[in-house]
């Protein structure tokens, strides 16, 4: 493959972020506008065809024997530490960064198109573009990168361009204690990322995906059987460099940064939670996957973290009232369902288990899908934000009347998250749920009662936004839908959330390579539906229209309720840790000590300093009677040791 057009991939989105950035100023919005979203488009374009290239083109750097292949289409030198230890900088085509670049760049595009509209009239609009290409630029040099010290490095990149972007509203205290609140907390889990790679290319001596991930075996054998608290060096490494991707994806107790990103503009909520900064961290897991499969110990954790944050966010997002802040925990959710679905597959064959990489597949397909009608959500919020200017469903209501394609739009990505067939939610969560029974029935119960709360809540806020009863404001501000930049992604993405459930994916992306016709699990999708259904059942029941269901659920378990409300006060319990216990006792400790033991030892030595030069200043008289007599007197007690030393 010609290296052309992957390194325009990355050279186009870069380029718009340093035109933009630069001369922004000078140019007027539709210009900037116009700019960020050609340079966005024809970035799209170039990532269609070379994944289309990869998957479709037969070419044997691709494809042996029906088993797709993983091909570097360049690789330099960047560092050389030791012989072995060498960084390189690359890109790398394989089934998941071929996938990743169709998804980061048709929802950049989206986004970029959709901020058109949506951003319209507001301040640093230019800055705006800039930020979004430097975003795009980071998220696809993450997801073909070589190596994982590469990785890492575009890894903070897009911290720091998700930074700019959740605090594009700098004037607002919210939206800049949002933003440092998401750096800070991804900061200290990319700490235990680095710690991790360096382990891991200590024990290895490389860095890249291929050498680490062709022979796991081999890795495991590197350490030599090197242990550290009980557990293996390797499993300390795995274990590490995962709680990078929990920090990345939100996962417990690394999570409470993602809800109140939503301080950012709505577009760029939809542009970290579909497509890219969350699903980085499932990435570095299916990136990493065979290495995980040989230490089972770290394979088990990412299960358990994902179950317990899937189940918690769930219930979170069934007590909140912002629409934003629902998307948001049912991303965490979903990403915790896809981390689950990593967790239960295996790389061996298993006897009952007609596909052993199942949960690896379906949760790669489940990130595609996911992306497409998150999206979808994210941007049906801001078409309701932008006409009722406000984030709570309270202000809402009966909306359907007035926005019949943020409606219909809307409810495709409800029944799409849901699971409801035939949209591609359903193909997706039922070849997950597959993958966990086959896996422990334990896996497969509580993550199929997690799907129907998803369903639950996602139908609650459908029904208290378009069915519950009128809001009276909208005699004064009559709502209606928004402007064509706004409404052509939700009609595009709505389209793709009917179809892409159809798509053969385990033909395309397999954890090996090799091909896989999905499967309904009848069994597990007649159940899935049946729970989805009866969720949404429930909803309609007590939110389509005004009643006291709601109202006497709440008088039921107040005490749950209000704790769920208030997230179970994780932001009080690290509110709690910081103020109290690091800054109240910690650093006030230290400073007392900086300040009257070493400062005063400081202090003292100084104050002996000066005493002692206004002791001796006389030596400095000036008299050449007085220099003589020191003279002399010097000299006689050099003689006098002298003959001491001699005796």
């Amino acid at each position: 493959m010609d290296i052309t057009l992957p390194i325009l991939i990355l050279a186009i989105p870069i380029t718009m972020f340093l035109v933009l950035g630069i001369g922004g100023v000078k140019m007027s919005h539709k210009m900037a506008g116009f700019l960020g979203i050609i340079g966005m488009g024809t970035t799209a374009t170039l990532a269609y065809i070379v994944a289309f290239t990869y998957f479709f083109s037969g070419d044997p750097l691709f494809i042996i024997d029906g088993v797709r292949q993983q091909y570097q289409v360049f690789d330099v030198t960047w560092l050389a530490f030791t012989q072995h230890l060498v960084v390189n900088l690359g890109f790398l085509l394989d089934p998941i960064s071929a996938m990743m670049l169709i998804v980061i760049t048709t929802i950049s595009f989206m986004v970029h198109l959709y901020s058109w509209g949506y951003m319209e009239g507001e301040q640093g609009f230019q800055r705006y573009y800039a930020f979004l290409s430097l975003f795009s630029f980071s998220m696809l040099g993450l997801v073909v990168a070589t190596n994982i010290f590469q990785m890492y490095i575009f890894w903070e990149l897009v911290g720091v361009s998700s930074y700019l972007l959740i605090g594009f509203y700098y004037k607002l205290p919210s939206a800049v204690s949002a933003s440092k609140k998401a750096f800070i907390v991804t900061r200290f889990a990319d700490l235990g990322f680095l710690i991790g790679i360096l382990l891991l290319s200590f024990y290895t001596d490389t860095f890249d995906f291929i050498s680490l991930t062709s022979n796991p075996e081999s890795v495991l054998a590197s350490t030599g059987g090197a242990t550290f608290m009980g557990a293996s060096v390797l499993t300390w490494a795995m274990v590490l460099i995962f709680t990078g991707g929990m920090g990345k994806s939100a996962m417990m107790p690394l999570h409470i940064w993602l809800p109140d990103a939503m301080e950012g503009p709505t577009p760029v909520s939809a542009l970290i939670h579909a497509a890219t900064m969350v699903v980085a961290g499932v990435y570095l897991v299916a990136r990493m996957f065979p290495v995980y499969c040989v230490v089972d110990a770290a394979l088990t954790f990412v299960t358990c973290v994902g179950a317990i944050t899937a189940f918690y966010a769930a219930v979170v997002a069934c007590a909140q009232i912002d629409i934003k802040r629902i998307l948001a925990f049912s991303t965490i959710s979903q990403i915790a369902f896809m981390m689950v679905s990593l967790g239960c597959a295996y790389d061996h064959p298993v006897e009952g288990v007609h596909y052993a990489g199942l949960g690896y597949m379906a949760g790669m397909f489940h990130l595609f899908t996911h992306a497409m009608f998150k999206a979808l959500l994210f941007l049906g919020a801001g078409a309701l934000i932008h006409a009722v200017h406000s984030n709570n469903y309270t202000a809402m209501g009966g909306l359907r009347k007035y926005m019949p394609i943020t409606h219909w739009t809307f409810l495709i990505g409800c029944l799409a998250i849901a699971g409801i067939w035939p949209f591609a939610g359903f193909f997706s969560k039922d070849e997950m749920l597959a993958a966990m029974f086959s896996r422990h029935w334990f896996w497969g119960a509580w993550m199929t009662m997690v799907a129907g709360l998803t369903a639950f809540y996602m139908f609650r806020m459908y029904f208290m936004v378009f069915w519950w009863e009128e809001n009276p404001h909208y005699k004064e501000h009559k709502p209606h839908d928004a402007p064509w930049q706004m409404s052509l992604p939700l009609l595009f993405l709505a389209a793709v959330s009917c179809v892409a459930g159809w798509i053969p994916f385990g033909e395309f992306v397999t954890w090996d390579g090799a091909p896989y016709h999905i499967h309904i699990e009848l069994s597990v999708a007649a159940t899935s539906i049946i729970v989805a259904l009866a969720a949404i059942g429930l909803a309609a029941a007590m939110y389509m229209k005004k009643n006291e269901m709601p109202s006497k659920v709440k008088a039921i378990w107040p005490g749950l309720w209000t704790a769920a409300n208030r997230r179970f006060y994780w932001d009080e319990i690290y509110m709690f840790i910081t103020h109290k216990i690091i800054f109240g006792i910690i650093c006030k400790s230290i400073a007392w000590f900086d300040r009257h033991v070493i400062d005063a030892t400081m202090d003292a030595f100084a104050k002996v300093t000066q005493k002692s030069s206004y002791a001796i200043r006389g030596m400095q008289s000036g008299e050449i009677q007085t220099y003589v007599g020191w003279y002399i007197a010097g000299a006689v007690a050099l003689a006098a040791v002298t003959w001491l030393c001699l005796i």
